[in-house]
């Protein structure tokens, strides 16, 4: 076992033994390199620092010298070659060991965000009156939603990063009908070809509900300009059955002039570097989400390495000016900063949560890594949205969560149409941690379904039952079913009582299908932190295991606590609570030392 507590598994040795095979010889300084850059990128990583996986090489049983000798080794080897080669693995100068793909994914990504870092042209008096008009005046206070506002005009990328309330949709309408007045202005009004889009089905419709309430206060003019469809990524570039290819792509580029992406932090860095590979060079991008929710699923921590300047983020002095005298706003000077620095903004104000409120206090605490701060938060009396209760023992859990369970879970089970059941199915929610398990996903949605049953609530019987919450896992886009999706298996008055499966439809209402159509689903009374990301609740039960695991960092506890709008309880131990704040998410790149230094 490692030191970080991960084993080499089959997959991983069989992968290094293959390498070692094209190699022609079973070096052990290959064997081990490749072993652990197969764990690393199933655990998240893009590569594979040498010095820092010296130790792990030696407790995984491998003779390692020193990270010298071991990068010496490598580089002689015939499948090992320096960036730009075509070799099935890559060593970059920093001592970074890559698969061949993920360093030309990275690589790919990392140039097309610089070619984008230069200024755009715009009209800055049209710019400052928009701002004026748009922005109310912050006397005393910069306002960084405008700030955000302006970086996005100004330059041809642009990252808005901030937690939720921050305001970053209702920020981004007030963007496109600025885009929207420079572009008529400058006589292509009308042309102004735009493209929203998220990583998921869910975090879409959330984009496309968002993005329709901030058009009611938008400028009529601009109001018929801006689309209210969103895409999938998917479905943006192009799903090609079978294959990890697009439709679009270098050879066939997307036709929009902006593409706004929603919830970047779960953009892997293969999927965004085939998004930025499909855009023209005049295009702009303005990503959104939170620097500091779960990264992607698959390799890479996209949007963290692009938000992360390394200490305190400034601005360059031309910025700064432009700030002054367009916006009306300080901003603080960061000399050297490259042209990166002036495209990434970050929103610092929550209109959701109140900095005196539990769940906003909490979430800062555990964001900032101050694990005795927060769990003294979580248990403070005074703070009556944010409560942390003692993890009962697994035999006792079912009796623990009845009360939680049928308050939580009665009111949408009594309601008569599926767009009231629904509605208030949103409001509650249990998260877990882990998938497998007593504390887990798969556990606590057939312990839930029992406390329903039992209290007469539903009756879990047959293939399909009414009442069943349902989360598809597999996108089906002949339905429109994407993974991640959320529906509840209903009676339909239409068809004299017989079940279908209603979800919510971008246009407002609900929709339904056959529950024999559905694509692969699974119960969804208790869902992942992970699946939860892009989804909000009135309320939320968070239930960690009882015992700590990798997976429990404070990125996954910010996550969970921030998906809440009223309250969070939290079921888990004290130690584990501190242990979980305490344990980062460090995915290895070298993203952002190519961004953020210029390599």
């Amino acid at each position: 076992m490692t030191p970080e507590g991960v084993q080499l598994n089959d997959i991983d040795r069989q992968f290094a033994a293959f390498i070692c095979r094209q190699a022609g010889s079973r070096d052990q300084h290959l064997e081990a390199a490749a072993a652990l850059l197969s764990r690393g990128v199933t655990a998240g990583d893009v590569c594979l620092d040498l010095a820092g996986a010296l130790e792990q090489g030696r407790a995984a049983g491998y003779r390692l010298e020193s990270a010298a000798a071991w990068r010496k080794r490598l580089a002689a080897a015939p499948v090992v070659g320096a960036p730009g080669e075509f070799k099935p693995l890559i060593l970059d100068h920093a001592d970074r060991l890559y698969l061949q793909r993920y360093w030309r994914y990275e690589n790919e990504l990392a140039e097309a965000i610089m070619k984008r870092g230069e200024p755009a042209d715009f009209d800055r008096e049209l710019l400052r009156k928009g701002l004026a008009r748009l922005f109310p005046p912050t006397p005393g206070e910069t306002d960084w939603q405008r700030i955000a506002a302006l970086a996005a005009v100004t330059r041809r990328f642009c990252v808005i990063s901030g937690g939720p309330g921050t305001g970053k949709t209702s920020t981004v309408v007030k963007v496109l009908s600025l885009l929207l007045e420079q572009s008529e202005a400058a006589g292509t009004g009308n042309g102004l070809r735009i493209a929203l889009a998220a990583p998921t089905g869910k975090a879409a419709a959330r984009l496309k509900e968002s993005i329709s309430a901030g058009l009611d206060k938008a400028d009529a003019g601009v109001r018929g300009l801006i689309p209210e469809d969103v895409f999938t990524l998917h479905r943006l570039l192009g799903y090609l059955k079978g294959s990890s290819g697009f439709r679009h792509n270098s050879d066939n580029l997307l036709p929009y002039d902006v593409v706004i992406v929603d919830e970047a932090s779960m953009v892997s860095l293969p999927l965004m570097a085939k998004l930025v590979c499909a855009l023209r060079q005049d295009t702009r991008l303005i990503l959104l989400g939170d620097r500091d929710q779960l990264a992607s699923v698959e390799a890479g921590a996209v949007l963290g390495d692009m938000c992360d300047t390394g200490g305190v983020h400034g601005f360059s002095c031309d910025f700064a000016s432009l700030a002054a005298v367009v916006a009306g706003d300080a901003v603080s000077v960061q000399p050297g900063i490259g042209p990166l620095g002036d495209a990434v903004v970050l929103l610092r104000k929550s209109y959701r949560f109140s900095a005196a409120g539990g769940i906003g206090k909490v979430g800062a605490l555990v964001n900032a890594g101050d694990a005795p701060a927060a769990l003294a938060a979580c248990l403070d009396p005074a703070l009556a949205d944010v409560s942390l209760a003692t993890l009962p023992p697994a035999n006792g859990l079912a009796d623990a969560l009845a009360k939680r369970i049928t308050e939580g879970f009665g009111a949408y089970l009594r309601e008569q149409s599926p767009e009231q059941a629904f509605a208030q199915f949103s409001r509650f929610r249990i998260l877990c941690a882990m998938r497998s398990g007593p504390y887990g996903v798969e556990a606590i949605n057939l312990l839930v379904r029992q406390r329903l049953a039992q209290a007469g609530l539903i009756k879990p019987h047959g293939r399909w039952y009414a009442g069943e919450p349902v989360m598809i896992t597999k996108n089906d886009y002949n339905l429109g079913l994407f993974n991640g999706d959320v529906g509840l298996i209903l009676p339909d008055a239409e068809s004299e009582g017989e079940l279908r499966a209603f979800f919510p439809s971008g246009s407002g209402g609900m929709r339904k299908v056959l529950p024999l159509r559905l694509p692969e689903y699974e119960c969804a009374f208790a869902m992942t932190v992970h699946k939860s990301q892009g989804s909000e609740f009135d309320r939320v039960l968070l239930v960690l295991p009882d015992r700590d695991t990798p997976v429990l960092t404070r990125e996954l506890l910010y996550t969970a606590i921030t998906r809440a709008k009223n309250s969070v309880e939290m079921l888990a131990t004290e130690q584990l609570f501190l242990a979980t704040v305490e344990r980062r998410v460090i995915r290895r790149s070298g993203l952002r030392e190519r961004l953020w230094k210029g390599n």
